[in-house]
């Protein structure tokens, strides 16, 4: 009997449909191991040329594998090239880096520019005062009403609360609006705010379909929320109108635009509380850049106990330095608790809306300020600030003697 190699080539068929093109199964079968060879018997007539034609076949078989592997590691080398030109994850994110940079430079520069512009109209309308204070507020509470019942009508909100009907959120969000201008000629919230919670409460229960009560909450927190509290801002402002008789510079200020009565104690503490409040941001910022680590609370993840502290101590210094410039507050112990009280309004504030945005499921409140988002994203911390410096002012203060 003679012995003949036959092969056995454990190479599947690879499906061909799903790369259209490639040689992908003769890639995939020059990585495998080559034939086994298996001996089958033959007659034992014929010993000679079946001799020959084992010698043959098995010839042929290494013929026919080495034409396959060459034939393989050609269609690799060829796919491998074709690959070759599909940049890599490291080179598309090189490429992808020019255009980011590109992105956060454009971003930056607007968010400089439309902060700058921000910055100095706001400057100018608190030191005119008056009823272009008022109009002014009631502009921005206008927008930050509309955005807050926008947040309130997200999918992540409506999912656990539903929300209040759209007239509802509207006309509601018209009362905010009357608000700063209610507060300034009257000089008093109390007969409005109540007025206004009787008309919304009114309107959530006359609604078609079934009134729920957290239609009347989200309506009612919208109110106090963006109504109430921003409203104080205009009493600090303009009710306080005491002259502030120490302050050096309204002794240079010019009559025509009010000479020394126009330094008044409200616009003073309003310049105070206003400049401790961004030095608080921006030393949050740089602080929590450089040296932040630890998590404050969950509720703003990026928010770290070194950037708040950093926050702290920048309110406080800025605060006593302007104290001393307007020679208000009088004593040291004084402006500090009115930087730490201010400092804790703005940080408050800002995780209040924190919190709101992350139920929502958004990042940024709007998009009305390009390179800042909404009106809720700049003015968060100044939200609950008011109030506690206008109770400062009146409350504290007098029973410190100050």
């Amino acid at each position: 009997m003679a012995t003949v190699a036959t092969t056995h080539c454990f190479c599947p068929l690879y499906p061909r449909s799903k790369h259209r093109g490639k040689n992908i199964s003769l890639k995939k079968a020059a990585l495998h191991p080559l034939p086994r060879l298996r001996s089958v018997r033959l007659p034992s007539s014929n010993h000679a040329g079946s001799s020959s034609s084992s010698i043959s076949i098995i010839n042929a078989n290494e013929s026919t594998s080495g034409s396959n592997s060459l034939t393989a590691s050609s269609s690799s080398s060829s796919l491998e090239s074709s690959e070759g030109e599909i940049p890599s994850e490291t080179e598309q994110q090189l490429e992808d880096d020019p255009q980011q940079n590109k992105k956060q430079k454009s971003q930056l520069k607007n968010r400089v520019v439309f902060g700058l512009g921000i910055g100095f109209c706001a400057g100018g309308i608190v030191m005119t005062g008056g009823w272009v204070f008022a109009a002014a507020m009631a502009v921005v509470v206008l927008a930050g009403s509309r955005e807050f019942f926008e947040l309130v009508r997200s999918r992540g909100i409506a999912n656990g609360m539903p929300p209040p009907p759209r007239y509802v959120s509207r006309v509601c969000s018209v009362i905010c609006a009357l608000m700063p201008l209610l507060t300034l000629y009257y000089g008093h919230m109390d007969v409005s705010v109540t007025f206004a919670a009787f008309v919304i409460a009114i309107g959530v229960m006359v609604q078609r379909g079934n009134p729920r009560f957290a239609h009347l909450t989200s309506a009612l927190f919208g109110l106090f929320y963006c109504g109430y509290l921003p409203s104080f801002w205009v009493k600090l402002r303009c009710a306080l109108s005491a002259p502030a008789l120490n302050t050096g510079i309204g002794n240079y200020w010019p009559v025509l635009i009010g000479g020394r009565a126009h330094w008044t104690v409200g616009l003073v503490a309003t310049l105070i509380s206003i400049s401790s409040i961004i030095a608080a941001d921006t030393f949050a910022f740089i602080g929590g850049r450089a040296f932040g680590k630890t998590p404050l609370i969950n509720i703003s993840p990026k928010k770290t106990l070194e950037g708040a502290f950093a926050g702290l101590l920048g309110c406080v210094a800025i605060t006593v330095l302007l104290s001393k410039l307007f020679c208000w507050p009088n004593s040291l112990f004084s402006a500090i608790a009115f930087g730490v009280l201010n400092f804790v309004g703005s940080i408050f504030g800002d995780l209040v809306e924190s919190l709101i945005k992350r139920d929502a499921g958004v990042k940024d409140s709007g998009s009305l300020i390009p390179g800042h988002g909404g009106i809720l994203d700049r003015v968060d911390s100044y939200v609950f600030t008011g109030a506690l410096c206008y109770s400062f002012v009146k409350v504290a203060l007098p029973l410190c003697g100050v």
